[in-house]
């Protein structure tokens, strides 16, 4: 076997190597894209979580409130608990930073105790600069920065020595000047690390934590201690423990459905580039129809010649692979250097991770990447096995192949129909995804049954005109032969056409419901330091807020007919899942108008407080519509006395929150809850707000409203009009869909690859037939047909064969589509979206590929019924 790689197969690739070299570039773009998404992801997780353990540290329990903050009394509590070694109090929050040329950078603010902080979190430990007070860790108006925090700063990565540094940090209304007293090593994101106590008067937050780190006596029961506390009677109702790594996992379940899907969509191009290695191989098959049967009558076996053809087909794959895992390692680094980890979902903002290669993934993908070569290499090997060695010899051909696998196809499909329908594993679509892949390896297996179900009854249309029954004719009794040949063009039609309608059904129902959300004229917010995102670790802090003098000047503005506020927080309601978002919202009007509701809204009963949720609250929480939703009790604070627990009114009785509706929220992926502004300042006391939508008197001008509300926050917010963002609606929107197109863009490139790749496998299949057929033309020619009917009976048959694989295709991705919109997309991110088919985008899809089909056939012809086609029949003289 070897001596025939290096001398016949050797000479195939030297006489056609831009061939060959087509396949191992389909093969390297689809490993390359796969691998490449594969080492961006695990990289940016990585960083991630390195960065959460040097913040973290390594404790054995974390203690966090359901939201925001909580009192200090409680470190005082568990410090004395004689199950703790040590316990060390945090207050974090996201805070602002002023640059540069007045440039506000987003900064996470630390207050530590350093006596305590160097056994669990080494890396927050701040280190003095030189010639710095050593006890300036302890001093109130000092401050120690990470790299990420200089950088962003514009500060140099080292202080020169004997050069004082100050920055401008600010949490709510008034800036303070701290200076900076050294650095620590923590990575990630920006911190600016400090003394707890001076981080809590300085900020406001005195007498509150974000969380406390414990180490346990050893032997200590974990389980028993956690529930010890739980069950005492003085235990707040916001307070809960966290396992150390959870941070991490949350974001690594939060993304993990998004790089599950990215990888996929990656696949694509290597699913199209196993039809690619199979169009080349049976070109290349065909053309040395005659070599393989001399060497058949030499002695070769058809399982040898079966076997070699493979091993064309295996090296093609490894030559392929080990190129794209070489360019999904440059990839890679390339697009961690310019764009980070994030690669556009939101999950690793502000991580600068480094390449992290992994040796397991590489053969993964590079498997992969085999594996299709060999698939790809199947069907023209069994060709070579299966042909008749005499009859190939006189140069006549194989005979005819009929497909009667139509009960195979049904099973498949209908196999198909039932995995669409099993939930999903893990967060993770898999069944759908395998029903994806069986709705399409049935449909393209029933293409013989389909060919013969149609031409069968269009044939008599045209028995009496010459040219097109040739055609229709060869398509109807070689369907087997056409079904090969189309293959590639519905396969990678049906990924086309289930992209477009997903991509389609997507952007209209995103469009929908922004009209909904985003009911006013402007919107204004105040400006903070972050906002939560995807990352799903944010607090009540994260969002700066304006005061309810403010919200009553804007109303008061020349221009403004009314206005609508908005508050957020996020809720920690399970320590494993990313943080829900709470959203207190003028409901006026009632939710139906001023929510994107999925049903009707329920009447909210007697003594109930109503909340509308997201989608993913149902699915992830249980929060069915008319239940009470018992986590939301404990989570939420009423303002009452210290002595009234969390979670109760005035009067000491449970709050209890109704569902009483599910919205759509394409926003948040992990959830959200919806209440009445009213009932939140009822139950909270708190009557800051976040963002305040106005709508405009008719005829005012919006230029001038928006400078208004500037002056206006340059005077009530401390002297700075940066203290306040402003977007009208069509800003919001214009943005909001130009990211959604932009996220998409790379779905219409790998349509036009797939669709690219399939017309290539059409022009490979029509130029190994007509090679095949040399005699065939030549006896047409002999009949008295001109070149030009020979080239449109060809030209028929491209039509005639691309014609069944459009339809076949259209039907094919139309049932795909319904399974991404319908399963894949709820089971991935837990919202749903309304089915939208463009018909007219679908049809002119189609028609472009016909003609494309047909123009192909054409000119693969051309070169087989030339003019010397005539002595292709003097054998038979």
């Amino acid at each position: 076997m070897r001596a025939l790689l290096t001398t016949f197969s050797w000479q195939e690739l030297r006489h056609h190597p831009w061939r060959n070299a087509a396949a191992v570039l389909a093969v390297m773009l689809g490993v390359a894209l796969a691998f490449s998404v594969q080492l961006i992801n695990a990289s940016a997780l990585d960083e991630f979580s390195s960065a959460v353990r040097s913040v973290n540290g390594q404790p054995d329990l974390e203690v966090r409130a359901v939201q925001g903050g909580f009192d200090e009394a409680v470190f005082a509590r568990i410090a004395q608990h004689p199950q703790v070694t040590l316990a060390s109090p945090v207050l974090e929050f996201q805070g602002l930073a002023l640059a540069a040329g007045e440039r506000q950078v987003p900064m996470r603010v630390i207050g530590i105790d350093a006596l305590v902080l160097p056994t669990i979190a080494p890396a927050l430990m701040p280190q003095a600069a030189v010639g710095a007070d050593r006890f300036a860790l302890f001093a109130p108006g000092h401050v120690f920065l990470n790299n990420a925090a200089r950088t962003a700063l514009g500060l140099p990565a080292q202080a020169a020595g004997g050069t004082a540094e100050t920055v401008q940090l600010r949490s709510g209304d008034a800036w303070q000047r701290l200076d900076v007293a050294g650095h620590v090593a923590a990575g990630g994101t920006a911190l600016a690390v400090m003394d707890i106590a001076a981080a809590q008067e300085l900020f406001g937050q005195v007498g509150q934590l974000s969380r406390i780190d414990l180490r346990l006596a050893p032997g200590t029961d974990r389980a028993a201690f956690m529930a010890s506390l739980r069950q005492s009677p003085d235990w707040p109702a916001g307070v809960q423990f966290a396992e150390p790594g959870d941070a991490a996992e949350r974001v690594s379940n939060l993304s993990r459905a998004y790089r599950v899907n990215l990888t996929v969509l990656a696949l694509v191009a290597l699913f199209t580039g196993a039809f690619l290695v199979f169009s080349v191989l049976a070109l290349s098959v065909a053309k040395r129809a005659q070599q393989f049967a001399l060497l058949g009558v030499l002695g070769l076996t058809p399982r040898e010649r079966l076997r070699l053809v493979l091993a064309e087909s295996l090296v093609l794959g490894l030559i392929g692979s080990a190129a794209g895992l070489a360019l999904g390692t440059a990839l890679a680094a390339f697009a961690l250097r310019v764009l980070g980890g994030d690669l556009g979902g939101g999950y690793f903002e502000g991580v600068a991770p480094k390449l992290h290669w992994s040796t397991g993934a590489a053969a993964l993908y590079g498997g992969l990447g085999v594996l299709a070569a060999l698939v790809g290499g199947w069907w023209p090997a069994r060709a070579a096995q299966a042909l008749p060695e005499a009859q190939t010899l006189k140069g006549l051909g194989a005979a005819p192949t009929r497909g009667n696998s139509h009960w195979l196809a049904l099973g498949l499909i209908a196999l198909g129909a039932v995995l669409a329908n099993v939930p999903a594993i893990g967060g993770i679509p898999v069944a759908a995804y395998l029903s994806v892949a069986c709705l399409l390896v049935g449909g393209i297996t029933a293409l013989p049954w389909l060919i013969a179900l149609l031409y069968d009854r269009i044939a008599p249309v045209f028995a009496q005109r010459l040219l097109p029954m040739l055609a229709i004719e060869r398509a109807r009794r070689m369907r087997g032969t056409a079904a090969v040949a189309v293959s590639g063009v519905v396969a990678s039609l049906s990924l086309a056409v289930a992209l477009t309608v997903m991509v389609a059904s997507f952007r209209d129902s995103v469009t929908h419901w922004l009209d909904v959300v985003l009911p006013a004229d402007l919107y204004v917010r105040a400006t903070s330091g972050g906002r939560g995102g995807n990352a799903g670790n944010g607090n009540s802090t994260d969002t700066a807020t304006f005061p309810p003098a403010f919200v009553q000047a804007l109303a008061q503005l020349p221009g403004v007919a009314r206005t609508g506020t908005l508050r957020t927080q996020t809720l920690q309601l399970d320590a494993t899942r990313p943080a829900v978002t709470l959203i207190a919202r003028s409901l006026e009007g009632g939710a139906t108008q001023s929510l994107p509701l999925v049903g009707t809204a329920l009447p909210v009963p007697e003594g109930r407080v109503g909340i509308y949720v997201s989608e993913p609250m149902v699915e992830l929480y249980g929060a069915k519509p008319g239940t009470l939703f018992a986590p939301l009790s404990a989570a939420m604070i009423p303002a009452v006395s210290p002595a009234v627990n969390p979670g109760t009114n005035t009067q000491g009785k449970p709050q209890a929150f109704f569902v009483a509706g599910v919205w759509r929220d394409y926003a948040r992926q992990f959830g959200a809850i919806t209440m009445d502004a009213r009932d939140y300042e009822r139950i909270t006391g708190e009557r800051n707000v976040s963002d305040v939508a106005l709508w405009l008197a008719p005829g005012a001008s919006e230029g001038a409203v928006q400078t208004q509300v500037r002056q206006l926050a340059a005077r009530q917010g401390g002297g700075s009009a940066e203290s306040v963002e402003i977007a009208s609606v069509g800003q919001i929107r214009t943005t909001s869909l130009r990211i959604f197109d932009r996220s998409f863009a790379v779905t219409y490139w790998l349509q036009a690859v797939a669709i690219a790749i399939g017309l290539f496998g059409i022009a490979a299949s029509f130029s190994a037939q007509v090679l095949a057929r040399r005699k065939e033309f030549g006896l047409l020619a002999h009949l008295g047909f001109t070149r030009r009917q020979v080239l449109a009976v060809v030209a028929g048959e491209g039509a005639a064969w691309t014609a069944i694989g459009a339809v076949a295709g259209l039907g094919l991705g139309l049932a795909v589509s319904v399974v991404l919109v319908k399963v894949v997309n709820p089971q991935s991110f837990h919202w749903s979206m309304d089915l939208l088919v463009p018909w007219l985008r679908l049809l002119g899809l189609c028609g472009a590929v016909v003609v494309a089909g047909t123009v192909t056939a054409w000119l693969a012809g051309r070169a087989a019924a030339g003019r010397d086609v005539v002595l292709a029949v003097k054998e038979d003289w």
